[in-house]
Protein backbone atom coordinates (compact mmCIF):
# COMPACT_ATOMS: atom_id res chain seq x y z
CA UNK A 1 0.00 0.00 0.00
CA UNK A 2 1.25 3.45 -0.52
CA UNK A 3 0.24 5.11 2.48
CA UNK A 4 2.53 7.85 4.64
CA UNK A 5 1.99 7.76 8.18
CA UNK A 6 2.01 10.41 10.64
CA UNK A 7 4.98 10.82 12.97
CA UNK A 8 3.82 12.44 15.95
CA UNK A 9 0.43 10.89 15.87
CA UNK A 10 2.05 7.52 16.01
CA UNK A 11 4.97 8.38 18.14
CA UNK A 12 2.19 9.93 20.37
CA UNK A 13 0.62 6.25 20.45
CA UNK A 14 3.51 4.25 21.73
CA UNK A 15 3.37 2.52 24.87
CA UNK A 16 6.95 1.43 25.35
CA UNK A 17 7.52 -0.36 28.81
CA UNK A 18 11.18 -0.75 30.66
CA UNK A 19 10.33 -2.22 33.59
CA UNK A 20 12.79 -4.87 34.88
CA UNK A 21 10.83 -8.22 33.90
CA UNK A 22 13.34 -10.50 35.84
CA UNK A 23 12.79 -8.78 39.75
CA UNK A 24 10.17 -11.71 40.43
CA UNK A 25 11.50 -14.58 38.63
CA UNK A 26 14.95 -14.12 39.93
CA UNK A 27 14.55 -14.61 43.24
CA UNK A 28 14.01 -17.94 44.41
CA UNK A 29 16.69 -19.42 46.61
CA UNK A 30 19.51 -21.54 45.21
CA UNK A 31 19.46 -24.89 44.33
CA UNK A 32 20.24 -27.43 47.02
CA UNK A 33 23.72 -28.90 47.36
CA UNK A 34 23.79 -32.67 46.55
CA UNK A 35 26.43 -32.85 48.89
CA UNK A 36 26.66 -31.83 52.94
CA UNK A 37 27.98 -28.48 53.70
CA UNK A 38 30.46 -28.57 56.53
CA UNK A 39 29.08 -25.94 59.55
CA UNK A 40 31.66 -23.22 59.46
CA UNK A 41 30.39 -23.02 55.53
CA UNK A 42 26.32 -23.92 56.14
CA UNK A 43 25.56 -22.02 58.90
CA UNK A 44 26.55 -19.04 57.71
CA UNK A 45 24.77 -19.22 54.74
CA UNK A 46 21.56 -19.90 56.43
CA UNK A 47 22.35 -16.89 58.65
CA UNK A 48 23.12 -15.11 54.67
CA UNK A 49 19.67 -16.94 53.63
CA UNK A 50 17.59 -15.39 57.00
CA UNK A 51 18.60 -12.44 56.86
CA UNK A 52 18.21 -11.70 53.03
CA UNK A 53 14.98 -12.51 52.84
CA UNK A 54 14.47 -9.91 55.71
CA UNK A 55 15.66 -7.71 53.33
CA UNK A 56 19.16 -7.20 55.25
CA UNK A 57 21.12 -7.54 52.58
CA UNK A 58 24.36 -5.86 53.77
CA UNK A 59 24.34 -7.71 56.71
CA UNK A 60 23.66 -11.20 54.31
CA UNK A 61 26.67 -10.28 52.34
CA UNK A 62 28.96 -9.93 55.67
CA UNK A 63 27.45 -13.96 56.25
CA UNK A 64 28.42 -15.16 52.66
CA UNK A 65 32.00 -13.78 53.17
CA UNK A 66 32.33 -15.52 56.47
CA UNK A 67 31.49 -18.89 54.72
CA UNK A 68 33.55 -17.56 51.84
CA UNK A 69 36.68 -17.44 53.90
CA UNK A 70 36.21 -21.03 55.35
CA UNK A 71 39.25 -22.91 54.39
CA UNK A 72 39.41 -25.96 52.38
CA UNK A 73 36.42 -25.47 50.91
CA UNK A 74 35.27 -28.11 48.47
CA UNK A 75 34.39 -27.61 44.84
CA UNK A 76 30.46 -28.01 45.88
CA UNK A 77 31.27 -25.81 48.58
CA UNK A 78 32.41 -22.65 46.74
CA UNK A 79 29.85 -23.62 43.91
CA UNK A 80 27.01 -22.96 46.96
CA UNK A 81 28.61 -19.94 48.13
CA UNK A 82 28.19 -18.25 44.61
CA UNK A 83 25.30 -19.15 44.19
CA UNK A 84 24.03 -17.73 47.55
CA UNK A 85 25.88 -14.72 46.41
CA UNK A 86 24.37 -14.44 42.95
CA UNK A 87 20.47 -14.70 44.52
CA UNK A 88 21.32 -11.96 47.45
CA UNK A 89 22.99 -9.58 44.75
CA UNK A 90 20.41 -9.79 42.40
CA UNK A 91 18.05 -9.32 44.98
CA UNK A 92 19.40 -6.32 46.65
CA UNK A 93 20.39 -4.28 43.09
CA UNK A 94 23.88 -4.79 43.25
CA UNK A 95 23.92 -5.80 39.39
CA UNK A 96 27.48 -5.98 39.20
CA UNK A 97 28.31 -8.53 41.67
CA UNK A 98 25.57 -10.36 40.35
CA UNK A 99 26.68 -10.72 37.12
CA UNK A 100 30.12 -11.56 38.22
CA UNK A 101 28.50 -14.47 41.05
CA UNK A 102 26.87 -15.68 37.78
CA UNK A 103 29.66 -15.78 35.71
CA UNK A 104 31.75 -17.71 37.97
CA UNK A 105 28.78 -20.30 38.14
CA UNK A 106 28.31 -20.75 34.63
CA UNK A 107 31.54 -21.63 34.63
CA UNK A 108 31.92 -24.20 37.20
CA UNK A 109 30.75 -26.74 34.90
CA UNK A 110 28.37 -27.68 37.65
CA UNK A 111 24.86 -26.07 36.26
CA UNK A 112 23.02 -27.96 34.05
CA UNK A 113 21.37 -26.46 31.35
CA UNK A 114 17.92 -25.35 32.72
CA UNK A 115 19.80 -23.74 35.20
CA UNK A 116 22.27 -21.84 32.92
CA UNK A 117 19.66 -20.60 30.88
CA UNK A 118 17.73 -19.23 34.56
CA UNK A 119 21.46 -17.78 35.26
CA UNK A 120 21.90 -16.08 31.66
CA UNK A 121 18.27 -14.70 32.19
CA UNK A 122 18.88 -13.57 35.59
CA UNK A 123 22.81 -12.02 33.78
CA UNK A 124 20.38 -10.20 31.27
CA UNK A 125 18.26 -8.62 33.52
CA UNK A 126 20.93 -7.22 35.70
CA UNK A 127 23.05 -5.82 32.82
CA UNK A 128 19.37 -4.29 32.12
CA UNK A 129 18.76 -2.61 35.06
CA UNK A 130 22.35 -1.01 35.10
CA UNK A 131 21.59 0.28 31.26
CA UNK A 132 24.24 -1.42 29.85
CA UNK A 133 22.34 -2.54 26.63
CA UNK A 134 24.92 -4.11 24.96
CA UNK A 135 25.82 -6.53 27.50
CA UNK A 136 22.07 -7.37 27.75
CA UNK A 137 22.15 -8.08 23.73
CA UNK A 138 25.48 -10.47 24.58
CA UNK A 139 23.52 -12.36 27.36
CA UNK A 140 20.75 -12.95 25.41
CA UNK A 141 22.77 -13.95 22.55
CA UNK A 142 24.60 -16.36 24.92
CA UNK A 143 20.88 -17.38 26.24
CA UNK A 144 19.79 -18.13 22.70
CA UNK A 145 22.45 -20.89 22.10
CA UNK A 146 22.06 -22.24 25.27
CA UNK A 147 18.58 -23.26 24.13
CA UNK A 148 16.44 -20.26 25.83
CA UNK A 149 13.61 -19.51 24.34
CA UNK A 150 11.37 -17.13 26.54
CA UNK A 151 9.06 -14.49 25.41
CA UNK A 152 10.03 -11.98 27.91
CA UNK A 153 13.45 -12.04 27.47
CA UNK A 154 12.73 -11.40 23.35
CA UNK A 155 10.87 -8.08 24.62
CA UNK A 156 14.13 -7.00 26.91
CA UNK A 157 16.02 -7.78 23.48
CA UNK A 158 13.70 -5.40 21.38
CA UNK A 159 13.66 -2.79 23.83
CA UNK A 160 17.50 -2.99 24.48
CA UNK A 161 18.04 -2.44 20.59
CA UNK A 162 15.23 0.50 20.48
CA UNK A 163 17.23 1.92 23.35
CA UNK A 164 20.19 2.16 21.27
CA UNK A 165 18.43 3.26 18.77
CA UNK A 166 19.22 0.42 16.08
CA UNK A 167 15.33 0.52 14.95
CA UNK A 168 16.33 -1.82 12.14
CA UNK A 169 17.01 -5.13 14.49
CA UNK A 170 14.28 -3.81 17.10
CA UNK A 171 11.88 -4.20 14.22
CA UNK A 172 13.17 -7.80 13.06
CA UNK A 173 12.96 -9.30 16.18
CA UNK A 174 9.64 -7.38 16.88
CA UNK A 175 8.58 -8.05 13.18
CA UNK A 176 9.51 -11.87 13.95
CA UNK A 177 7.21 -12.25 17.31
CA UNK A 178 4.03 -11.11 15.64
CA UNK A 179 4.90 -13.22 12.54
CA UNK A 180 4.91 -16.36 15.24
CA UNK A 181 1.52 -14.80 16.83
CA UNK A 182 -0.13 -14.65 13.53
CA UNK A 183 0.56 -18.28 12.20
CA UNK A 184 -0.40 -19.46 15.73
CA UNK A 185 -3.70 -17.74 15.19
CA UNK A 186 -2.99 -15.02 17.85
CA UNK A 187 -4.07 -11.37 18.12
CA UNK A 188 -0.41 -9.74 18.35
CA UNK A 189 -0.67 -7.59 21.50
CA UNK A 190 -1.31 -3.56 20.76
CA UNK A 191 1.72 -2.69 22.19
CA UNK A 192 3.88 -5.08 20.15
CA UNK A 193 2.64 -3.76 16.84
CA UNK A 194 2.76 0.19 17.91
CA UNK A 195 6.49 -0.23 18.63
CA UNK A 196 7.11 -2.11 15.44
CA UNK A 197 5.25 0.20 13.76
CA UNK A 198 7.32 3.07 15.53
CA UNK A 199 10.83 1.49 14.66
CA UNK A 200 9.66 1.06 11.16
CA UNK A 201 9.16 5.11 11.01
CA UNK A 202 11.99 5.65 12.49
CA UNK A 203 14.00 3.61 9.93
CA UNK A 204 11.77 4.72 7.05
CA UNK A 205 10.57 1.34 6.27
CA UNK A 206 7.44 3.08 4.46
CA UNK A 207 6.41 -0.65 3.06
CA UNK A 208 6.70 -2.11 6.62
CA UNK A 209 4.94 1.15 8.13
CA UNK A 210 2.06 0.58 6.00
CA UNK A 211 1.67 -2.94 6.80
CA UNK A 212 1.63 -2.73 10.37
CA UNK A 213 -0.58 0.27 10.54
CA UNK A 214 -3.06 -2.14 8.30
CA UNK A 215 -2.71 -4.92 11.04
CA UNK A 216 -3.29 -1.91 13.42
CA UNK A 217 -6.47 -0.92 12.43
CA UNK A 218 -7.25 -4.75 11.49
CA UNK A 219 -6.96 -6.13 14.93
CA UNK A 220 -7.63 -2.67 16.97
CA UNK A 221 -9.70 -0.49 14.41
CA UNK A 222 -9.28 2.70 16.32
CA UNK A 223 -10.50 6.11 15.25
CA UNK A 224 -6.20 7.29 16.03
CA UNK A 225 -4.66 4.99 13.65
CA UNK A 226 -7.50 5.26 11.32
CA UNK A 227 -6.75 8.88 11.56
CA UNK A 228 -3.08 8.16 10.78
CA UNK A 229 -3.97 5.96 7.54
CA UNK A 230 -6.01 9.12 6.25
CA UNK A 231 -3.51 11.34 7.32
CA UNK A 232 -0.96 9.42 5.20
CA UNK A 233 -3.40 8.84 2.30
CA UNK A 234 -4.39 12.61 1.50
CA UNK A 235 -0.60 13.53 2.15
CA UNK A 236 0.63 10.88 -0.54
CA UNK A 237 2.28 13.06 -3.78
CA UNK A 238 1.03 9.56 -5.89
CA UNK A 239 -2.89 10.03 -4.96
CA UNK A 240 -4.48 12.01 -7.26
CA UNK A 241 -7.14 14.70 -6.45
CA UNK A 242 -9.59 12.43 -7.59
CA UNK A 243 -9.59 10.69 -5.17
CA UNK A 244 -9.60 12.50 -2.45
CA UNK A 245 -13.44 12.23 -2.33
CA UNK A 246 -13.19 8.66 -2.19
CA UNK A 247 -10.69 9.44 1.23
CA UNK A 248 -13.19 11.62 2.50
CA UNK A 249 -15.83 8.85 2.44
CA UNK A 250 -13.64 6.69 4.44
CA UNK A 251 -13.16 9.78 6.78
CA UNK A 252 -16.65 10.08 7.27
CA UNK A 253 -16.92 6.03 7.12
CA UNK A 254 -14.66 6.14 10.39
CA UNK A 255 -15.89 9.01 12.25
CA UNK A 256 -12.75 11.53 11.45
CA UNK A 257 -14.82 14.36 9.05
CA UNK A 258 -15.76 16.69 12.22
CA UNK A 259 -15.16 20.08 11.28
CA UNK A 260 -17.53 22.65 9.97
CA UNK A 261 -14.78 23.29 7.02
CA UNK A 262 -14.08 19.24 6.89
CA UNK A 263 -17.72 19.01 5.99
CA UNK A 264 -18.38 22.07 3.69
CA UNK A 265 -15.48 20.65 2.13
CA UNK A 266 -16.66 16.87 1.19
CA UNK A 267 -20.34 18.14 0.19
CA UNK A 268 -18.30 20.80 -2.61
CA UNK A 269 -16.37 18.15 -3.99
CA UNK A 270 -19.71 15.69 -3.99
CA UNK A 271 -21.08 18.28 -6.13
CA UNK A 272 -18.04 18.76 -8.19
CA UNK A 273 -17.93 14.99 -8.86
CA UNK A 274 -21.35 14.86 -10.27
CA UNK A 275 -22.84 13.06 -7.09
CA UNK A 276 -24.80 15.41 -5.63
CA UNK A 277 -27.01 13.51 -3.09
CA UNK A 278 -23.93 12.01 -1.42
CA UNK A 279 -23.47 15.66 -0.93
CA UNK A 280 -26.59 16.22 0.37
CA UNK A 281 -26.11 13.58 2.98
CA UNK A 282 -22.46 14.91 3.98
CA UNK A 283 -24.37 17.69 4.66
CA UNK A 284 -27.32 16.14 6.42
CA UNK A 285 -24.95 14.63 8.87
CA UNK A 286 -23.40 18.17 9.59
CA UNK A 287 -26.51 19.38 10.22
CA UNK A 288 -27.21 16.36 12.54
CA UNK A 289 -23.88 16.60 14.89
CA UNK A 290 -23.78 20.15 15.06
CA UNK A 291 -20.72 20.75 12.83
CA UNK A 292 -22.93 22.79 10.26
CA UNK A 293 -25.92 25.61 11.31
CA UNK A 294 -24.36 26.49 14.21
CA UNK A 295 -22.26 29.44 14.30
CA UNK A 296 -21.61 32.85 11.94
CA UNK A 297 -21.03 30.74 9.08
CA UNK A 298 -24.56 29.51 8.85
CA UNK A 299 -25.64 31.35 5.96
CA UNK A 300 -23.08 30.40 3.85
CA UNK A 301 -23.40 26.92 4.86
CA UNK A 302 -27.28 27.47 4.26
CA UNK A 303 -26.54 28.97 0.69
CA UNK A 304 -24.32 25.64 -0.25
CA UNK A 305 -27.48 23.32 1.11
CA UNK A 306 -29.58 25.51 -1.05
CA UNK A 307 -27.02 24.45 -4.09
CA UNK A 308 -26.78 20.92 -3.66
CA UNK A 309 -30.64 20.28 -3.05
CA UNK A 310 -31.26 22.22 -6.53
CA UNK A 311 -28.11 20.20 -8.10
CA UNK A 312 -29.96 16.80 -7.04
CA UNK A 313 -33.21 17.87 -8.01
CA UNK A 314 -31.47 19.03 -11.71
CA UNK A 315 -29.74 15.64 -11.43
CA UNK A 316 -32.39 13.52 -11.60
CA UNK A 317 -34.59 15.47 -14.46
CA UNK A 318 -31.73 14.86 -16.78
CA UNK A 319 -30.54 11.45 -15.65
CA UNK A 320 -32.07 10.29 -18.59
CA UNK A 321 -31.21 11.88 -21.27
CA UNK A 322 -27.64 11.63 -19.71
CA UNK A 323 -27.52 8.15 -20.07
CA UNK A 324 -29.41 8.38 -24.08
CA UNK A 325 -26.38 10.70 -24.78
CA UNK A 326 -23.39 8.31 -22.72
CA UNK A 327 -24.30 5.31 -25.22
CA UNK A 328 -23.75 7.28 -28.03
CA UNK A 329 -20.50 7.68 -27.15
CA UNK A 330 -17.43 5.17 -28.41
CA UNK A 331 -15.69 4.80 -24.84
CA UNK A 332 -17.79 3.76 -21.31
CA UNK A 333 -16.23 6.79 -19.67
CA UNK A 334 -19.73 8.62 -19.63
CA UNK A 335 -21.90 6.11 -19.27
CA UNK A 336 -19.88 5.20 -16.08
CA UNK A 337 -20.42 8.46 -14.54
CA UNK A 338 -24.27 7.86 -15.49
CA UNK A 339 -24.43 4.88 -13.74
CA UNK A 340 -22.80 6.16 -10.96
CA UNK A 341 -25.02 8.67 -11.04
CA UNK A 342 -27.83 6.61 -10.48
CA UNK A 343 -26.18 4.82 -7.60
CA UNK A 344 -26.08 7.97 -6.19
CA UNK A 345 -29.41 8.86 -6.66
CA UNK A 346 -29.91 5.68 -4.82
CA UNK A 347 -31.22 3.39 -8.00
CA UNK A 348 -29.14 0.66 -6.81
CA UNK A 349 -30.01 -1.92 -9.25
CA UNK A 350 -29.91 -0.08 -12.27
CA UNK A 351 -26.94 2.14 -12.00
CA UNK A 352 -24.68 -1.00 -10.93
CA UNK A 353 -26.06 -2.95 -14.55
CA UNK A 354 -25.33 0.08 -16.04
CA UNK A 355 -22.07 0.88 -14.27
CA UNK A 356 -20.99 -2.76 -15.42
CA UNK A 357 -22.00 -2.07 -19.08
CA UNK A 358 -19.41 0.93 -18.89
CA UNK A 359 -16.35 -0.87 -17.63
CA UNK A 360 -17.25 -3.75 -20.27
CA UNK A 361 -17.50 -1.12 -22.94
CA UNK A 362 -13.88 0.24 -22.30
CA UNK A 363 -11.94 3.26 -23.19
CA UNK A 364 -12.21 4.15 -19.37
CA UNK A 365 -9.58 7.01 -18.94
CA UNK A 366 -9.32 5.27 -14.87
CA UNK A 367 -10.15 2.12 -15.03
CA UNK A 368 -9.29 0.96 -11.33
CA UNK A 369 -11.26 3.94 -10.23
CA UNK A 370 -14.28 2.17 -11.65
CA UNK A 371 -13.39 -0.61 -10.22
CA UNK A 372 -13.66 0.95 -6.91
CA UNK A 373 -16.43 2.85 -7.45
CA UNK A 374 -18.18 -0.67 -8.82
CA UNK A 375 -17.35 -2.06 -5.54
CA UNK A 376 -18.62 0.95 -3.25
CA UNK A 377 -21.99 1.24 -5.05
CA UNK A 378 -22.34 -2.70 -4.35
CA UNK A 379 -21.65 -1.84 -1.13
CA UNK A 380 -23.79 0.79 -0.51
CA UNK A 381 -26.72 -1.55 -2.46
CA UNK A 382 -25.94 -4.21 0.60
CA UNK A 383 -24.44 -7.30 -1.39
CA UNK A 384 -21.32 -7.38 0.16
CA UNK A 385 -20.25 -10.27 -1.43
CA UNK A 386 -20.19 -8.90 -4.58
CA UNK A 387 -18.56 -5.90 -2.98
CA UNK A 388 -15.98 -7.65 -1.41
CA UNK A 389 -14.70 -9.61 -4.73
CA UNK A 390 -14.82 -6.40 -6.58
CA UNK A 391 -13.18 -4.51 -4.27
CA UNK A 392 -10.49 -7.46 -3.68
CA UNK A 393 -9.89 -6.64 -7.65
CA UNK A 394 -8.76 -3.47 -7.71
CA UNK A 395 -5.01 -3.04 -8.21
CA UNK A 396 -2.64 -0.31 -9.29
CA UNK A 397 0.04 1.92 -7.33
CA UNK A 398 -2.46 5.54 -7.12
CA UNK A 399 -4.24 4.76 -4.25
CA UNK A 400 -7.58 3.38 -5.89
CA UNK A 401 -6.16 -0.32 -3.99
CA UNK A 402 -5.44 1.38 -1.32
CA UNK A 403 -8.73 2.68 -0.62
CA UNK A 404 -10.27 -0.08 -1.78
CA UNK A 405 -7.87 -2.58 0.76
CA UNK A 406 -9.47 0.05 3.57
CA UNK A 407 -13.00 -0.48 2.82
CA UNK A 408 -12.42 -4.05 2.61
CA UNK A 409 -11.13 -3.98 6.27
CA UNK A 410 -13.95 -1.43 7.01
CA UNK A 411 -16.22 -4.14 5.74
CA UNK A 412 -15.18 -6.46 8.57
CA UNK A 413 -15.66 -4.02 11.29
Amino acid sequence: MLLRVSRAGLLAGVFFACAPFGAAMLQSPPAQAQDALRPVVGKPLQKAQALAKAGKFPAAMEQIDIAERARDKTANESFVIDEMRASVAQQSGDFKSAIGADDVLLKSGRVPAAEQQRLLMAEASSYYQMRDYAGTIAAIDRYHKAGGASPALETLLIQCYYLQKDYVRAAAVQNAQIQAELKARQTPPEAQLQLLANCQLQSRDTSGLDHTMTLLVTYYPKPEYWAQLMQGLRANPNVPDRLQFDIDRLRLDVGLLTSTQDFMDMAEMAVQDGLPNQGLAVMNKGYATGALGRDAQAPREARLKALVDKTVAEKKASIATDEASARSQPNGNALLAVGYSYVDLGQYPKGIAVMKEAIAKGGLLNPEDAQLHLGLAEMAAGDKAAAGSTLQGVSGTDGAADIAQLWLLRMKA
